[in-house]
């Protein structure tokens, strides 16, 4: 065995392994700076929030942010930009909601709104008494004895215990999605839901509900508040009412995009890495974390790497998804058409959780093998700015169906901090000025030195 020779693989290894995060950060440092110092993700956001405002798909504002979309790409000189057509729903909330609690004699009013794709009540609104539930399994257990001609009220709090409010989401978002379903099959009238946050207060988080093949019945969030004041009235009273009044309305689908800018590569053109939000959003508000700052990160990771010069080897793909709200449409459309076109993708980033502080990055179904080897050569890269969480976990709703379509793709979530998000998701407070400009440009040079770190050295780890 030549000893010798051993030694020197080796030492010309480490060397090399040095050398390439010496390099690696100072590119990073140098995208630190242009996100902070020049970024316009911030200015653009404030124009999508403020100049067009709340994007539901299928509206005239989703229309005009596709159109401004574009624009802007085209604007900052991207090699190719285009729009990928997707037919999407067109619910339409309609005049303000009414609701409130009837015991005897006293009528509360409560902050409430209806949920995305929610049908309508009757134009005088629905009356009935009111069966409180925890989960969809209470609703076999009590059957239609129990539930025929009354008002489902679904009251499962988050679970505080989880670090990741993400979590506390994910396990208590079942009542939201599929409880109106489930409660219509036992003859349920309508369906009131807690809203999805650890925040008590008044504002109602709205969402979109899945029917499935059930009969669709009105369906709404209260807020926490009213939520925790209906139940203790009802813990004395069990013959308390709930008045409900929705004005919803389901249009026929309409044509909509997906917005998509590329660098192309110059080694490995046919190669892509994706980084992308979704443009949509809910009615209620602005849409500023849930997604504008996800899809303005998404062109600032783009723009970062025009400013300083920087041709990538593989083609670096800003998509703007239509329709993650109350569809995934273009999710399913962008998946559909890398698959017909036989794309090879590398990676796809999905920057959805808000524009908090970044913390790091989850990688989908990584191996354990996989996560050793990332944390030690890149973990400490990114600890320099505070975010070199790498972990095994989900990645997104947008990018999900590549994981179907192109199954070699690693699928990768943004994870800023999560303790603030749950408190604007969905609400009318998902507006422009709960965005904080120093944690959006944090997040979006995160996310580019990540789009960089993979564009020079892979993921073959």
């Amino acid at each position: 065995m030549n000893f010798k020779s051993i030694f020197t693989t080796v030492a010309l290894a480490a060397t090399t392994l040095v050398s390439n995060a010496q390099t690696d950060s100072v590119m990073m440092r140098h995208i630190f700076d242009e996100a902070l110092v020049n970024g316009k993700c911030y200015e653009n956001l404030h124009y999508l929030c403020k100049n067009i405002g709340q994007r539901l798909s299928g509206s005239a504002n989703a229309q005009k942010a596709v159109d401004w979309s574009k624009k802007l790409m085209q604007d900052y000189g991207f090699d190719r930009v285009y729009l990928q057509e997707v037919m999407v729903p067109h619910w339409v909330r309609g005049a303000k909601e009414q609701g409130y609690i009837i015991d005897g004699k006293t009528k509360t009013p409560v902050a409430l709104c209806a949920l995305g794709m929610s049908v309508a009540t009757p134009a005088n609104g629905v009356t009935a008494n009111v069966i409180e539930v925890h989960s969809l399994k209470q609703l076999d257990t009590l059957g239609e004895a129990g539930i025929k001609g009354k008002i489902v009220f679904f009251n499962r709090p988050f679970d505080e215990r989880f670090i990741e409010q993400g979590t506390a989401y994910g396990t208590a978002g079942d009542q939201r999605n599929a409880g109106p379903g489930a409660a219509s099959k036992y003859g349920a009238v309508a369906v009131i839901v807690r809203s999805l946050t650890s925040a008590l207060d008044n504002y109602p988080h709205t969402g979109a509900t899945n029917y499935g093949k059930n009969k669709p019945i009105p369906a709404a969030a209260i807020s926490t508040i009213a939520a925790n004041q209906l139940s203790e009235l009802l813990k004395k009273n069990k013959s308390v009412q709930f008045y409900l009044k929705d004005n919803c309305e389901m249009l026929p689908d309409v044509l909509s995009y997906n917005v998509v800018g590329e660098l192309t590569g110059s080694v490995n053109p046919n190669q892509i890495i994706t980084v992308g939000g979704h443009l949509d959003s809910w009615d209620l508000a602005e849409g500023a974390h849930d997604d504008g700052t996800g899809v303005m990160q998404s062109a600032e990771v783009l723009r970062i790497f025009k400013a300083l010069d920087y041709r990538p080897k593989h083609t670096l793909r800003a998509v703007f998804f239509m329709n993650e709200e109350n569809g995934d449409r273009g999710g399913l459309k962008y998946a559909e058409l890398a698959a017909k076109n036989k794309e090879e993708h590398i990676a796809a980033i999905e920057t959805d959780e808000g524009g908090f502080t970044p913390r790091g990055f989850s990688f989908e179904k990584a191996s354990p093998a996989f996560l050793k080897n990332i944390n030690a050569q890149w973990k400490s890269l990114f600890e320099t700015y505070e975010a070199g969480r790498l972990v095994e976990g989900g990645s997104g709703t947008d990018i999900g169906p590549l994981r179907e379509t192109v199954p070699s793709v690693m699928l990768i979530g943004f994870r800023p901090d999560s303790q603030r998000y749950f408190n604007i998701h969905h609400t009318p407070n998902d507006v422009f000025e709960n965005v904080n400009k120093r944690e959006l440009e944090l997040g979006a040079g995160t996310i580019a030195s990540l789009v960089y770190l993979i564009d020079q050295h892979g993921l073959n780890f």
